[in-house]
């Protein structure tokens, strides 16, 4: 038999077997999909810290009242100053030579109203036995009263004089420790000049740069501060200020917590680490694959498992976890989802899990 009485005989099958596959394609039966799914399950959230140094709460900038020369600085930065204690001074010399000065006007001017104060007397005397005038009075009590008002005006002048020389000076207005110093002896400083920074050890804070997406903590959210030397040294603190605009260059907010009855250990300038305090909190984490939009919102499919179907559901997001993204609301734990190939699902098609998927 040759080729062709061989085809002419099989002809017949194949086309039997085209027929058979066309009526199976013309029932409609479902596809089957395998997919890659896994069941809800909460999370931990971490709790957010962040690196900081410990500051004073309060420090203040002394510094002289006048311009002068500065000739000397009793203190250094670390020292421990007392209210009163003298900090810095300038030379004083042309600030006497006006105290000086304003001494001697407030003494000629005294020794002006005694005399004009003793011609007032005698004239008022004659006045009486009628060898003086009405008019001759009146002149003597003006000027008396001139007199008088140019030694009040000379006291004024001497006390100007003297706190003008007081302001040479520089005292700590409180106990505290120096800080920062701005000027060193032979220098010329001007009024209002950094000297010395002063601050109060008694009251510290605990300040930290946040990313300006984390930072928005409203006053009097709790922290725990510890030292990254020794963290087991802690202490409870609580946000007191939130810088209002984020640094241009690094997009942080400096965020200051005052500490609690810190101890000694806590000294200025240590470095810390400030964790937020706040409940444990478990959180939905899927892969970022397991989320798609539709009509602004955003989705994931759930598998039935007793059906073997999947179904749309809407979720609200958070924000990015690593390669997840959490889920606030919209599913629950237990639930299983798909974590793969979401796009190319149709509501209610027909799923395969594969053993111990999600486990």
């Amino acid at each position: 038999m040759n080729r062709i009485s061989l085809g002419l005989l099989f002809a017949p099958i194949m086309l039997l077997i085209l027929a058979g596959c066309q009526k199976d394609e013309e029932k409609g039966e479902p596809l089957i999909r395998p997919v890659l799914s896994q069941i809800v399950v909460p999370q931990r959230r971490p709790v957010p810290s962040f690196a900081g140094t410990v500051q004073p709460k309060v420090q203040t900038i002394f510094g002289p009242r006048v311009t002068g020369l500065l000739v000397a600085r009793d203190v250094d930065i670390g020292d421990t100053v007392t209210r009163g204690q003298l900090l810095a001074a300038l030379d004083p010399t042309a600030l006497e030579l006006a105290v000086g000065s304003a001494r001697a006007d407030l003494a000629n001017a005294e020794a002006t109203l005694a005399n004009a104060v003793s011609v007032e007397r005698r004239t008022r005397a004659l006045f009486k036995v009628g060898t003086e005038t009405q008019a001759t009075v009146e002149s003597t009590e003006q000027a008396s009263a001139a007199a008088e008002a140019s030694v009040i005006q000379s006291r004024s002048a001497l006390s100007k004089a003297e706190e003008q020389l007081s302001y040479t000076q520089v005292k700590a207005a409180f106990d505290g420790v120096v800080t920062q110093t701005g000027a060193e002896v032979g220098q010329v400083v001007a009024a209002g000049a950094t000297v010395v920074t002063v601050a109060r050890p008694e009251a510290r804070d605990a300040v930290v740069d946040v990313p300006d997406g984390n930072a928005l903590f409203p006053v009097g959210t709790p922290f725990s501060v510890s030292l990254q030397i020794d963290p087991a040294k802690m202490v409870a603190g609580k946000v007191r200020e939130v810088a209002p605009a984020a640094d241009p260059a690094t997009r942080t907010r400096r965020v200051k917590i005052a500490l609690k009855n810190p101890p000694a250990s806590f000294r200025l300038g240590t470095t810390i680490t400030a964790s937020l305090e706040e409940a444990v909190v478990e959180q939905v984490l899927l892969p970022a694959t397991a989320v798609f939009l539709r009509d602004g919102k955003s989705y994931v499919w759930v598998v039935d498992e007793g059906g073997g179907t999947v179904k749309a559901r809407e979720v609200v997001t958070g924000p990015q976890a690593g390669n997840g993204t959490v889920i606030t609301s919209g599913i629950e734990a237990g639930i299983r989802v798909v974590t793969a190939g979401v796009h190319s699902l149709e509501e209610g098609q027909a799923v395969k899990v594969e053993d111990g998927a999600g486990s």
